[in-house]
């Protein structure tokens, strides 16, 4: 029961110092005058994805690599199913309002190329280096779409778009006020990521199950949190443009960034169960995506009810 609870409190403890590291880190950037483009393509994004980079390297310094790789691929998983699920459960995404064909497909690509890489055996400095190369074309095609809108539209907009959404954002914050929430983002990621692979890693051995089954369920519900909350709040004000993206450009960091940063501290071997079964639902996953991005048609209360069904069967059988 303790290793549970300390697992809890290493998964908030990651939530809290992950969201104070954004914090710090988008407000100091718009008070040394970075512009807000820049801050919201790269520093959110990363920030965004702190602990599950953080709780990867954790693992692989533990010497628990299932966990690293079963969070990663869960989350993608999670995402899909559980994060667009549950909200159009409580109100319909209207989907069919936005456009996200483009980063849809570049996700789609992110996960056969992962995919393909994992069937070398082990994700190595060669892999992290081609997913890197990938996650900074992805970027620079962001930054010039951006570019390019911010002329159409004209100088009015030229910080508004890029801040509107941004909760974090507020460049009249105070340098010490910055300073806090860098520190307290710096000092409990890591924390809270030791905490969370230790006890996680102390629940497999308890109840006979692999580290890779941890990550893939616990860790990996844990720390979509975040994608959930906001995910429920686009539902709720009919923003299915920010669920949807959010989702998508979630997944893709996950593949690219979290995993080719992690080579850089050990290798990652690659668990044949990932080869044969976890891989391909979260491709799958990704795949059902397609009729609400093509086609045009809303995840209604149906399609959620379906989406979280479908994620609670693959919870299932991981635990069976």
């Amino acid at each position: 029961m303790t290793a549970w609870l300390y697992s809890g409190l290493g998964l908030l403890i990651l939530l809290l110092a992950g969201d104070a590291l954004v914090r710090g880190a988008v407000n100091l950037s718009l008070r040394l005058g970075v512009p807000a483009l820049i801050v919201s393509l790269t520093i959110v994004a990363f920030g965004t994805s702190a602990p599950e980079l953080l709780i990867a390297i954790s693992a692989i310094k533990e010497n628990a690599p299932g966990i690293a790789l079963g969070n990663v691929v869960g989350s993608n998983t999670a995402n899909i199913l559980l994060v667009l699920g549950l909200p159009a459960m409580l109100a319909t995404l209207h989907t069919s309002e936005c456009d996200s064909r483009k980063n849809y497909v570049f996700m789609l690509l992110a996960s056969v190329l992962f995919i393909g890489l994992a069937f070398c055996g082990v994700f190595n400095l060669v892999s992290g280096a081609i997913l890197l190369t990938a996650l900074a074309l992805v970027l620079t095609n962001a930054f010039r779409e951006a570019r390019a809108h911010r002329k159409a539209c004209g100088e009015e907009c030229e910080d508004e778009d890029e801040l509107e959404g941004l909760e974090e954002a507020d460049p009249n914050m105070p340098y010490w006020k910055v300073a806090v929430y860098l520190l307290l983002g710096l000092i409990g990621l890591p924390m809270g990521a030791h905490l969370l692979v230790d006890n996680a890693t102390v629940i497999a051995r308890e109840y006979g199950v692999s580290e890779t089954v941890i990550g893939l369920t616990l860790i990996a519900v844990g720390t979509s949190l975040p994608e959930l909350a906001t995910t429920v709040m686009a539902a709720l004000r009919r923003q299915a443009d920010v669920a949807l993206g959010n989702v998508i450009g979630s997944n893709m960091f996950n593949l690219l960034a979290i995993i080719g940063i992690t080579t850089l501290f050990g290798r990652i071997p690659v668990d044949g169960e990932f080869l044969r079964f976890d891989l391909w639902v979260m491709l799958g996953s990704s795949l059902l995506l397609i009729p609400f991005v093509f086609f045009k048609k809303d995840i209604t209360r149906v399609w959620g009810f379906i989406l979280t069904l479908l994620y609670m069967i693959y919870v299932v059988s991981l635990l069976a």
